[in-house]
């Protein structure tokens, strides 16, 4: 595993140990496609890592000019990875990591008490585990929780053969993509006046 663009390209990231079955890194190769769909559109940007896991979609934001990511996950172990990879990577950027159970109905709402008030995201990354219906509640909790600027982009990653909806509130789905057993799905938070 490794940063795919930017400034810390080629660079390894430490990943899970044999048996860390409850972290499943998103691929060399979807992680690339993905932030070169993204182009431009990271430079400067306020990332969210949700389901963190190795933090590979947030340091890869960070190696392509993202200014700050905030990185959560439940695992301990998850944290110790990513604080190991942001050592590695960029030991002086702008990035917090934040341990909490998603799967609860308030933990976006406990998470935002966290953070700076007016903190507001430009890219949220959610790559909770397959299968389980975490993506879509996921995605009515950040609705809900007015964590995206608006225009703001909420990546999910769910298995292919999932099936999410075209919208959540106000976060409309602008693409969807497959990468084999991956799939990727592009949501605008679209404020209509």
């Amino acid at each position: 595993m490794r940063i795919t663009g930017g400034s810390a390209k080629g660079r390894h990231l430490i990943g899970p140990k044999a048996g860390w079955h409850f972290i499943r890194p998103t691929g060399d190769r979807v992680r690339e496609a993905l932030f070169n769909i993204l182009g431009d559109e990271v430079a400067g940007s306020t990332i969210l890592d949700l389901y963190a896991g190795t933090g590979a979609l947030g340091l890869e934001a960070l190696s392509r000019g993202a200014e700050i990511a905030v990185f959560v996950d439940q695992s301990r172990q998850a944290l110790e990875l990513i604080h190991g990879n942001l050592t590695n990577c960029f030991p002086a950027a702008k990035a917090s990591l934040q341990q909490f159970n998603l799967s609860r109905e308030d933990s976006i709402d406990r998470l935002k008490k966290k953070m700076p008030a007016q903190l507001l995201f430009d890219i949220i990354f959610l790559d909770p585990p397959y299968e389980k219906k975490l993506a879509e509640k996921t995605l009515a909790m950040v609705e809900r929780g007015a964590l995206l600027k608006e225009n703001g982009l909420v990546i999910a990653e769910e298995r292919a053969s999932e099936q999410l909806a075209e919208q959540y509130g106000a976060l409309s789905l602008a693409s969807h993509r497959s990468y084999g057993e991956t799939g990727i799905w592009f949501y605008r938070n679209i404020v209509s006046s």
